[in-house]
């Protein structure tokens, strides 16, 4: 955000305006939107203190109808899809830890997500889990990165225009650039 005085007005109000979490939930019921905000922060790794409202931004998003432009043939469309999955899960979830699942602990949270993951291209309550797993990812994904306070984690110093980038190419910064602070601490260097 220290770049906004070099971005064109367009950009600048694009970029300010998602620092603002979206008031409420128009699409999730509460009861959604809480399981929705569980899930999603796992699959974020927002454990402690979400920086990125991102249950917000797929309920904005979905209120919108913005989707990919794409489903697959065998779920239903994104709303739906959303809305049966996520109970779905709280199913599981009660099944399971006798609680929703925005209540359940965190572990056991992790665990059910993993059951879905696990199963690959099998089904979970009669969808394909696979595509259940690229749902979730997918949106969840989408919003958390569209965010400027995930921008940091990724490497990406915002917008570049109208002015461009310089200095393309790996290790070459831009002049309002930072090396990284603990380069050796970088999990995708050490191969981790």
């Amino acid at each position: 955000m220290s770049q906004v005085r070099h971005w064109d007005p367009v950009t600048a109000g694009v970029v300010t305006a998602r620092l603002r979490a979206p008031e409420g939930l128009a699409f999730f019921t509460e009861a959604e939107g809480a399981c929705a905000a569980a899930l999603v922060n796992r699959l974020a790794g927002q454990d402690d203190k979400p920086a990125v409202p991102v249950a917000e931004m797929i309920d904005a998003r979905l209120v919108a109808g913005e989707t990919d432009g794409w489903r697959y043939a065998d779920m239903p469309e994104d709303a739906q899809a959303w809305r049966d999955t996520l109970a779905y899960l709280d199913q599981d979830a009660v099944r399971r830890c006798g609680t929703v699942f925005a209540d359940a602990a965190q572990a056991d949270q992790l665990a059910l997500v993993q059951a879905v993951q696990d199963l690959k291209s099998g089904a979970w309550h009669g969808l394909p889990a696979a595509q259940v797993w690229s749902l979730w990812t997918r949106y969840a994904c989408t919003a958390f990165y569209s965010h400027p306070s995930a921008w940091d984690e990724i490497g990406f110093p915002g917008p570049a225009y109208p002015r461009g980038y310089k200095n393309a190419g790996v290790s070459k910064l831009e002049p309002f650039e930072v090396r990284d602070a603990l380069p050796s601490d970088d999990p995708v260097r050490k191969g981790e």
